[in-house]
């Protein structure tokens, strides 16, 4: 089953860890099998919500929601089970410092 894995935390100390520890539980999980996919994103002040209500689009500089904790990137992960999507989860190097939002993928199903 897939799993997202969103990775959240203050910005001040994301900066502070090192791209290489992340590089390196990506190359484990690649091994193991789990990695599909995952990126880092760039800080908060480059994003842009877009909303569009009753046909009309609205574009606002910033995330969606202010919040202390900001989305940092992403690891997409095929897992056994929620269980096994936990345990990848917890080794992802920012949970040490944040937190990991673990949210299995709905596939989308056509009409």
């Amino acid at each position: 089953m897939k799993y997202l894995c969103l990775v959240y935390g203050e910005e001040a100390l994301m900066r502070e860890q090192r791209d290489r520890h992340c590089m390196d539980y990506v190359e484990e999980l690649v091994r193991s099998g789990h990695f599909i996919a995952g990126q880092a994103l760039q800080p908060v002040e480059t994003a842009t919500t877009v909303r569009v209500r009753n046909g009309k689009v609205s574009v606002t500089d910033g995330p969606f929601a202010e919040t202390r904790e900001q989305l940092a990137g992403f690891y997409l992960i095929e897992a056994e089970d929620l269980n096994d999507a936990i345990r990848v989860a917890a080794g992802i190097p920012p949970a040490r410092i944040g937190s990991i939002e673990v949210r299995p993928i709905r596939e989308l199903q056509p009409d």
